[in-house]
């Protein structure tokens, strides 16, 4: 099958799958259309909608669904550009390995490919605290922190087990989770048809902070940035391109299909919520959908409901750790990490050493900040990676041919833009914690360009090899 290179050669390169054992991915090529697509939507419906969406609400004043809808459509757009570059270099570096392709710099390449690691470490990390919060304390009242750290190094140990192993648990999950949210769309009705609830809270737009239509405007921006959060995974596919059979065909139906559904969950569950309970009582918890249940007159267990909760976020997180250990292990079979994080465990063919090393570094991130906190930055670091992504896609020459999806030039361009104005709205305290990462990053990338003297192999000659397979 023709690999397009970055300067428009039509070369032999990778499969879309494999031939034998001795296929040039020394990762598993396990994940079928299916649990393809169960992935996206289970790493999408997750913490973001069942903890976030009571603060989307309080800050909005009420029609959750329209930043939710707005970020839909960013996700949208961002997408294109992902089903282009992921089915044009089907490569588990991700965002590293577009950007190495499009602008040819090992630097450029680490920061984005770093920032989107760092992303994912950072979403673990507030799935975790979302874990250990209100849903769990219904269930057993248990401190928060320790309980965080617990579920960590359990995600990390499901995640070594193997990626099949991985993605049977999240098909179980991903069904729970779904349920999960009919039922809320369900009672949230129920409680409207029942003189209960109040239908004119969803088409109510009265933020508590904002005075004025441009202020109004200001705020809808901040909490579609909050909202995207809800969105956040659909990249993460991306990662796993790797171990996905025909990619090159799966992933794009994968993509636009898994963001389709949960838009449609998504403005559901914005409408059902804002009509069935008052937006300050959402926001008082981070477990937001119990409000729901206490509102409603169905006998619903309430132990029940956590438990079905605890598994969405669990989902989350367990599906993004698996996105921020093969991106280190992309990274580093590409030179831009220590080689020794692209350690494979023969017996599992996981990359065990990039699961140790993410599974540390988000036990450390969950403890310098909050849930919402933790969330806006991994919202802002994604904010840049899809900059860059997007940049990379009009960067790259289009009359190559080749079996890759094209995304229309139009939408990179206004999903700059967009990105570009939702930073413009993140609050000072994110701009600190992330750039304190990005920094981190940065002098671990010079401390190993310069100190390492092992050889390492680098994009180029990766990507040379590869073309030339």
């Amino acid at each position: 099958m023709p690999f397009v290179e970055h300067d428009g050669r039509v070369t032999t390169g990778m499969p879309t799958e494999p031939t034998n054992q001795n296929d040039e991915s020394s990762l598993r090529r396990a994940i079928t259309p299916k649990l393809l697509l169960l992935f996206i939507v289970g790493d999408v419906l997750g913490a973001g909608i069942y903890a976030l969406v009571g603060e989307v609400g309080v800050r909005t004043g009420g029609a959750m669904w329209v930043p939710l809808l707005l970020a839909l459509a960013l996700a949208a757009i961002v997408a294109a550009s992902y089903a282009e570059l992921a089915t044009r270099f089907p490569r588990a570096g991700g965002s590293a390995v577009y950007t190495h392709e499009a602008f040819g710099s090992s630097s450029l390449s680490f920061l984005v490919g770093f920032a989107m690691l760092a992303a994912g470490i950072t979403s673990v990390a507030a799935l975790a605290l979302a874990f250990a919060g209100d849903y769990l304390d219904v269930l057993v009242d248990v401190p928060q922190t320790p309980v965080a750290i617990a579920f960590v190094l359990t995600i990390g140990l499901l995640n070594a087990r193997g990626i099949k192993e991985s993605l049977g648990a999240n098909v179980v999950m991903t069904m729970i989770e779904l349920t999960g949210l009919v039922l809320i769309v369900i009672l949230g009705f129920g409680i409207v048809f029942s003189g209960d609830g109040d239908p004119g809270r969803a088409v109510s737009f009265d933020p508590p902070d904002a005075n004025g239509g441009f202020e109004v405007f200001l705020t809808l921006l901040s909490v579609a940035g909050l909202a995207f959060y809800s969105y956040v995974g659909f990249e993460t596919s991306a990662n796993v391109i790797e171990e996905t059979t025909n990619p090159r065909r799966t992933f794009p139906r994968a993509l636009f299909g898994g963001l389709a559904i949960a838009g449609v969950a998504y403005a559901l569950v914005g409408v059902a919520v804002a009509m069935a309970v008052p937006a300050d009582r959402l926001g008082s918890t981070s477990g937001p959908f119990l409000e729901v249940i206490r509102a409603s007159t169905v006998d619903f267990p309430e132990w029940l409901f956590s438990a079905i909760a605890l598994v969405a976020v669990a989902n989350g997180a367990l599906l993004t750790s698996i996105m921020a250990s093969r991106l280190a292990y992309g990274m580093a079979d590409e030179g831009l990490l220590p080689k020794r994080l692209a350690t494979v465990l023969p017996s599992r063919q996981t990359p065990v050493v990039a699961i140790a090393a993410v599974t540390v570094a988000v036990m450390l991130m969950l403890m310098t900040g909050g849930l919402a906190a933790l969330a806006e930055t991994t919202v802002l670091l994604l904010l840049f990676v899809f900059i860059a992504i997007q940049a990379a896609v009009l960067r790259l020459p289009r009359d190559v041919g080749g079996d890759f999806f094209h995304a229309p030039r139009p939408l990179p361009i206004a999903g700059i833009a967009m990105c570009a104005l939702l930073l413009t709205q993140q609050p000072f305290d994110n701009w600190i914690r992330a750039g304190l990462v990005m920094a981190a990053g940065a002098l671990a990338y010079v401390a190993k360009r310069t100190f390492e003297t092992r050889p390492e192999t680098s994009l180029t000659t990766v990507s040379q090899s590869r073309t030339n397979s």
